[in-house]
């Protein structure tokens, strides 16, 4: 299942005490779910930039508490440094990674606001996108004037949107803050077989949104300007790109030095693809790219679609397999080896225990549930039967889509086979879940009991994980009637080749409804909430009779084509 997770940057005015920026970042990993992926200090510029991840309901906490051991550490009367700042976190922006919209990050930004402003009386603006008029979607004109500025605040014109809009002692000493939301940014290299450093800049100039400024004649002729004297430009053929040509004596090539400042306007495949045909025009070939820094996992899932698609091949494949396809598309390996656990940021914050059981072998799988333990056990098991059921559906999607002769219907096939995969991902995180909510039982049963209160709480615990592992394998069972389908659809108007593929998978997935099924009605005994457990009995009933019926309709098609 897809994670949410939005990625915050704070730049804290702080780049020379080490102790100072240690303390700061700390504070994030407290939060639970929240991870520090890279604290980046500066020196000179007398300024630190820290990201973390986390998911959207806990990132604003983390923010918060940076901001005020920020606020704690931090005299911005004794700061100095090159950089343009304004306070002691001088912005905090919160990047959508995955499964979370911008308005999502745009509530984050403005609830962390107003919570800065009343309980740290910090003052501040919102920027970009969290921005609550369009003049300060710029960072550069909320920050204008920077700390020394901050009189403004007590102006109409510099009235910040959060906190206190006086210059006192206490905003003296912490300055303000922006908060904002934007799309994430990415740093993007491509390589060229040149190495000259002009016409690389030449192919930039093609492609940025700023493009060129026109000239009367050809290159060094005078620049032509409008009334107001402003030079008049020649636009890029991509939006928000910023770009140059430069040299880059370790690899010995000349390289495009792109910034996708917002990767749903022209995303890297987009600009890669760009790059290639504009090089093709002066005579150059591209050789690969280079991704600076960590990215989240869409940008490579995203290149795979639009480059199988090119291909007319099915999207209904593994992420994993989509990542590999997006390194080679786009020659992330040229100049040295990508490797994606450790720029993937969905990959680096992954935890190793997440997943004890899918991280097995089948075989060690199979021992563990033979075992004396209890757990892994026959919900476990079902949801497993239902993920290699909806695998072969799936299977016989992708075997569909380039079959010889059905070229015209790959993208029906690809769309079937894309919602197998995701089902498949599905189901897969319930075999663990499972096994987990079985712990969980065990864990409020074993809790103390010896006064009245403890009696009370674990009763509580008891019941709240009782209804719990009743709810987890009834996912298991709706999740595996949508499976179903997809097994359905195949053998009625899939490849035929396969179509025993379609029924193993129809069967597995039958057997993953009853065996789901089985684990809900076991639990029911203990529950005392008689009008769930009764919702629960007739759902079940239903799925039961639902399962038996969409398999015999498979297996009648299997004998149909087989000739019984």
């Amino acid at each position: 299942m897809q994670q949410r997770l939005v990625e915050c940057v704070p730049n804290i005015s702080e780049g020379r005490r080490n102790e100072v920026i240690e303390a700061v970042s700390a504070v994030v990993n407290q939060v639970e779910g929240v991870k520090l992926l890279d604290v980046d200090p500066g020196k000179s510029t007398n300024r630190t930039v820290i990201t973390f991840v986390g998911p959207p309901e806990t990132i604003g906490e983390a923010a918060f508490q940076l901001i005020k051991k920020a606020a704690e550490l931090i005299d911005m009367r004794q700061h100095r440094g090159e950089h343009p700042r304004m306070g002691a976190t001088d912005v905090c922006p919160f990047v959508p990674v995955s499964g979370v919209s911008m308005e999502e990050c745009v509530d984050i930004a403005r609830t962390l606001a107003k919570r800065v402003g009343d309980e740290l009386g910090i003052p501040g603006y919102l920027y970009e996108a969290a921005a609550l008029t369009k003049e300060r979607q710029n960072l550069a004109t909320c920050r204008k004037g920077q700390y020394e500025g901050l009189a403004k605040l007590e102006t109409p014109q510099g009235k910040p949107d959060f906190g206190p809009a006086s210059w006192n002692e206490q905003t003296q000493r912490s300055g303000a803050t922006a908060i904002g939301a934007r799309d994430f940014l990415i740093a993007y290299n491509i390589n060229l077989n040149t190495t000259s450093s002009r016409r690389a800049n030449a192919i930039a100039f093609d492609i940025r949104e700023s493009g060129r400024v026109k000239r009367e004649g050809g290159p060094g002729s005078p620049i032509l300007k409008d009334a107001n004297g402003e030079p008049l430009r020649q636009a890029g053929s991509l939006k928000a790109v910023k770009g140059i040509g430069w040299y880059i004596e370790e690899y010995g090539i000349a390289q495009l030095s792109l910034n996708l400042t917002n990767i749903r306007t022209t995303p890297v495949h987009i600009a890669f693809d760009e790059a290639c045909a504009r090089a093709h025009d002066r005579g150059i070939r591209v050789t690969g790219s280079e991704l600076v820094g960590l990215l989240p996992l869409r940008v490579l899932t995203e290149a795979a679609d639009y480059f199988l698609k090119k291909q007319e091949r099915s999207l209904g494949i593994s992420d994993a397999e989509k990542v590999k396809i997006a390194v080679k598309s786009l020659g992330l390996d040229d100049l040295a080896p990508f490797d994606p656990s450790k720029r993937v940021i969905e990959y680096v914050i992954t935890d190793a225990n997440k997943s004890p059981l899918l991280d097995m072998t089948l075989l060690a799988f199979a021992e563990e549930t033979a075992s004396e333990s209890p757990a892994p056990g026959g919900g476990s098991v079902a949801a497993y039967a239902s993920t290699m059921g909806v695998a072969l559906a799936t299977m016989v999607a992708n075997l569909s889509a380039h079959k010889r002769g059905w070229d015209e219907r790959w993208a029906a096939f690809s769309k079937v086979a894309e919602r197998g995969v995701q089902l498949q991902a599905q189901l897969a995180a319930l075999v663990d879940a499972d096994t987990a909510a079985f712990n969980q039982i065990m864990e409020a049963y074993g809790l103390p009991k010896a006064t009245d209160n403890q009696q009370k709480v674990r009763h509580q615990a008891i019941q709240d994980a009782t209804r719990h592992a009743i709810e987890i394998p009834l996912q298991v069972a709706r999740l595996s009637m949508q499976a179903m389908e997809v097994a359905s659809e195949m053998a009625s108007i899939g490849n035929p080749n396969s179509i025993t593929d379609a029924g193993v998978g129809a069967m597995a997935i039958r057997t993953g409804v009853k065996g789901a099924i089985l684990n809900a009605r076991v639990n029911l005994a203990d529950l005392e909430d008689v009008d769930f457990a009764k919702r629960v009995r007739v759902e079940c009933e239903e799925l039961w009779s639902a399962s038996d019926a969409a398999e015999a309709a498979v297996i009648a098609r299997v004998d149909e084509v087989l000739g019984s």
